[in-house]
């Protein structure tokens, strides 16, 4: 008989049998039915809400730490023979005991109190594996009857994941949750995390209604009442509301209310504290969202999600730039909803090379809005992705002030999100500072002057396969430039090139950058230089769209090659 790997073929058989023994699940059922509970063999009976459970030391310590320190790490329940543990329940603690024995625990066969009391006791006793599982089971679990319990559970371990899910949940259920009967059961804790979020989204009237009803229910904690109900957004309600509502509770002060009608007086709409639906990564401008849109020329097209049927005639939308450089009312988007927002993706018409500038505003009320993106001194083309602080939305208008070909300002698509992906914002220019290579055909970056085989070799990721006849973009030296245009500005520090390297050749060049083609800074002059392959150039930050890198000798010929 031979053997090869974990398997050995029978030479009586002929049938592969496996080298490696697993009776994992037989071990578990013999420690069920042989151990779990038998007090033949006991060594000490632990005590919870006085039934007495039969154990074995040498088990438990090997099983939880908190078991191992308890029986072997001298304290007096290490020379005891019985132990009371005043932290469980029986059910809760019986089914952990089983679990610690067999290695299983069928969750879909407990009570959800009784699931509730296990995690809180693999928490204490610090059954990390099982704590997890439980979690697990119980984010795929939730509902609106559960939801409150499992949050204050959560948040009473520190539990974070769970307490996010749950939270998360809650948003999407909100205007529920606050009419459930749980509701009311929650603790102070509990009701702060939910309704202090920005995406607990509901009317604050309703919200203001329902932690009055948790205040009558809970009279015991009256007094977290009025740091619960600081967390209420009065300024988001109506002065009839304040008046007629809130005042005849008594649960808010004179003050509070006179200082909301102060806030709604004084402040912009856009700086009141608004609440948002959040749905991350989903674009919310979407017709299938219920999103519109209300100003522009041939509205239907820059919604319906199609970013690949579009020509000089059709598939855009637009509006006429005026004298002034300004769009009119732009091209204006109602969502179906107030969202919170941070990142807005819009694809400008590109079948040829002209560039545009815009701005983007943002808005609740169609009144008052803000500017989440600047880039009217700016030459921007195809796709563009514009990144902002989160705010809630209900109105996004974008406004062409610049087209470097005729007096239009077509929009191709239009997304809106909230991202989780980490960006940053230049505090100085207001422009995203990237952490990646944006000079790439998949970000909409083009090779606008130079020489190649391929319009955009220089752009297209490749650094091995170039040789002789192609891969590389050049230019003649004493004449004209290499030039790559960025989708949109940027804050760059740092650029790399790579120079054609297939012989023993070296080049000397200078590197320039410009935001309109008008002026140009110099950020490189390596031009009394001999350079080969890579090249890694830093420089103080500065907003780019165009790149020009000038070759000015080449010890081969008179052509200076960039791969």
């Amino acid at each position: 008989m031979s053997s090869s790997g974990c398997e050995t073929r029978s030479s009586s058989t002929g049938k592969d049998i496996s080298c490696d023994v697993d009776h994992v699940i037989m071990l578990s059922d013999n420690m069920k039915s042989s151990l779990f509970l038998n007090p033949e063999y006991a060594d000490v009976h632990l005590i919870v809400e006085g039934v007495s459970f039969p154990a074995h030391k040498i088990i438990l310590a090997a099983r939880s730490q908190y078991f191992r320190a308890l029986l072997y790490g001298g304290m007096k329940e290490s020379t005891q023979s019985e132990v009371e543990l005043k932290a469980a329940t029986t059910s809760a603690f019986k089914s952990l005991l089983k679990y610690v024995y067999t290695g299983r625990m069928a969750l879909g066969e407990l009570k959800e109190d009784v699931i509730l009391d296990v995690l809180g006791l693999c928490h204490q006793w610090g059954f990390e594996e099982l704590e997890a599982s439980i979690c697990e089971f119980l984010q795929a679990a939730l509902h609106v009857g559960n939801v409150c319990a499992i949050l204050d559970t959560a948040l009473a371990f520190g539990l974070e994941s769970l307490v996010s899910t749950c939270c998360v949940f809650a948003d999407a259920n909100a205007g529920t949750l606050l009419d459930h009967s749980t509701f009311l059961l929650l603790s102070p804790a509990g009701v702060t995390e939910l309704i202090s979020r920005d995406s607990f989204c509901a009317a604050e009237e309703k919200i203001f209604e329902a932690v009055c009803n948790w205040v009558r229910s809970n009279q015991d904690i009256h007094q977290d009442a009025a740091t619960v109900l600081n967390h209420v957004r009065l300024p988001l309600m109506n002065l009839n509301v304040l008046l007629e509502t809130v005042r005849p509770t008594g649960l808010v002060s004179s003050d509070m209310i006179l200082d909301a009608i102060s806030a709604q007086n004084k402040s912009r709409d856009t700086e009141l504290k608004y609440r948002g639906y959040l749905v991350p990564e989903e674009n919310v401008a979407h017709v299938k969202h219920g999103a519109s849109v209300l100003k522009g020329e041939m509205r239907q097209a820059i919604l319906d999600g199609d970013c690949q049927n579009y020509d000089v005639e059709r598939g855009f939308t637009r509006h006429v730039i005026d004298e002034n450089g300004e769009g009119g009312g732009g091209i204006v988007i109602k969502l179906r909803q107030q969202c919170i927002l941070n990142h807005v993706r819009m694809l400008l018409w590109d079948r040829d090379l002209r560039s545009y500038s815009y701005y983007i505003e943002v808005s609740m009320d169609q009144v008052d809005w803000v500017r989440v993106c600047d880039h009217t001194r700016y030459n921007c083309r195809s796709w563009q992705s514009v990144f902002f602080p989160q705010r809630v939305v209900r109105y996004i208008k974008i406004v062409g002030t610049h087209n470097t070909v005729n007096r239009m300002f077509h929009v191709v698509a239009v997304q809106a999100f909230f991202t989780k992906k980490e960006f940053t914002i230049d505090p100085k220019w207001g422009l995203v500072v990237p952490k990646d290579n944006v000079a790439t055909i998949e970000l909409s970056a083009c090779v606008i002057e130079g020489v190649s085989r391929s319009r955009n070799a220089l752009i297209n990721g490749e650094t091995r396969g170039y040789d002789w006849d192609s891969g590389y973009t050049c230019h003649q030296l004493g004449s004209g430039a290499i030039v790559v245009q960025l989708a949109q500005p940027y804050v760059i520090s740092s650029m790399r090139l790579l120079l054609w390297d297939c012989d023993d050749r070296s080049y000397s060049y200078y590197i320039e950058v410009s935001t309109n083609q008008r002026h140009w800074e110099m950020v490189c002059n390596r031009s009394r230089e001999s350079c080969k392959s890579w090249q890694t150039i830093r420089f103080d930050a500065i907003p780019v769209v165009y790149i020009r890198i000038v070759g000015t000798n080449n010890s081969a010929n008179e052509a200076s090659g960039f791969c």
